[in-house]
């Protein structure tokens, strides 16, 4: 049975991830922080092991897993990553540590001899585009935050040593998703909280242009990147298609709480707000064949059935 490693493991997207890999038939070792206090959201199997390990000490990963028997993994999906919301992001000296583990990550997916390495990157990498640009693999970036910088650092460093160690590297820059284990400070679970507990939600207009993807596409299209992808690349994540903000705001209210009013309009856009925003997943449906199975109705229709189950009931 193939064995997958997946840091960070407490997260949506890692969590999705390890659900499908499991209905893969495949072993996983996720590494979460030690005393987290969201261990409980890693998906309970007898084919998934959790190791409490903080990303300073992940290159003591290879000789945790041999004192437990386990000498060797095939996948390695690395999500960890401090410093992701607020002031953080321009924290410096947080971002380098960042960028520090993630290359000893690729050091720790050679020593357990896995054969091919993913990391998570950001939209953050790419800093402000031209209006209606379509981020693809080859658009320039130029980040704006520390965030975005060390992701982008990242990247490349662990790349470059990936290659130096022999291993498959491909690195994604994940735009906008959503699902289940979300983040309540996102648009759509802020949305869903407030709606459920029967209250009125303000928003600008909302007439921004944006890319969603269910967590199940998103990690669906990370098992295919690594799997099926070619080694060096970088591939955008999102669903490639746009809708206004208004649209997506009014699904989520019409499976939350249908009678609800919307306060659009009612909260101005901050400086500089970006209008537009999707990915260019040409070249990873070409590389992969990935297409997202998820309608956003579809998805928040999952997403909001898991908050009545986990909050409400």
């Amino acid at each position: 049975m193939k064995r997958a490693v997946v840091t960070g493991a407490t997260g949506m997207l890692a969590i999705a991830l390890t659900n499908l890999l499991v209905s893969e038939g495949m072993d996983v070792i996720a590494v979460i922080r030690p005393g987290s206090s969201r261990a409980g959201n890693v998906p309970q199997s007898d084919n998934v092991t959790v190791v409490e390990l903080d990303m300073a000490n992940i290159g003591e990963l290879p000789v945790m897993l041999r004192a437990s028997g386990v000498d060797k993994a095939d996948l390695f999906f690395h999500f960890a990553w401090d410093g992701t919301h607020g002031d953080s992001r321009n924290d410096m000296d947080i971002q380098i540590k960042n960028v520090s583990y993630s290359v000893e990550a690729v050091r720790a997916a050679a020593a357990l001899g896995c054969e091919a390495f993913l990391g998570a990157g950001s939209q953050a990498e790419y800093g402000r585009v031209k209006e209606g640009t379509k981020l693809a693999p080859d658009t320039p970036c130029f980040p704006e935050n520390g965030y975005g910088i060390g992701k982008l650092c990242a990247g490349q460093m662990t790349r470059v040593e990936a290659k130096k160690l022999g291993i498959k590297h491909v690195w994604v820059r994940i735009l906008s998703t959503y699902g289940p284990y979300d983040g309540m400070h996102t648009m759509v679970m802020s949305g869903i909280k407030t709606m459920a507990e029967g209250s009125k939600a303000s928003y600008t207009k909302g007439e921004q242009m944006w890319d969603y993807l269910y967590c199940k596409d998103a990690a669906k299209a990370f098992y295919l990147a690594l799997t099926k992808g070619v080694d060096g690349k970088v591939y955008p994540v999102g669903s490639g298609n746009v809708r206004p903000l208004r649209d997506y705001i009014t699904a989520i209210r019409n499976e939350t709480a249908p009678d609800l009013p919307i306060g659009f309009g009612e909260v101005e856009y901050y400086p500089g707000q970006v209008m537009y925003l999707c990915a260019d997943i040409r070249e990873l449906n070409e590389d992969t064949g990935f297409t997202p199975d998820y309608s956003f109705e579809e998805g928040i229709k999952e997403t909001v059935e898991w908050y009545r189950r986990k909050y409400l009931e």
